[in-house]
């Protein structure tokens, strides 16, 4: 039997790989959409949330109020 397990430690610390934890609240139904997206397309439903944030932040528009 070995005498001693070594365990390297990471270099990258958690929550340093670039993503963050972000809390949403959201309405059930819109919950609901995002689980069939999920689920047509064989993503989680983090990922789904993610690539549809990606394309609006690229075609959103904000209007000054009239």
């Amino acid at each position: 039997m070995a005498e001693e397990i070594k365990i390297k430690k990471k270099t990258v610390r958690r929550g340093d790989d670039g993503h963050k934890v972000v809390s949403v609240r959201m309405r059930d139904e819109l919950i609901e959409r995002l689980d069939a997206l999920a689920g047509a397309a064989n993503r989680s439903r983090n990922e789904i949330v993610n690539l549809l944030l990606e394309a609006a932040v690229d075609i959103v528009k904000i209007e000054d109020e009239e």
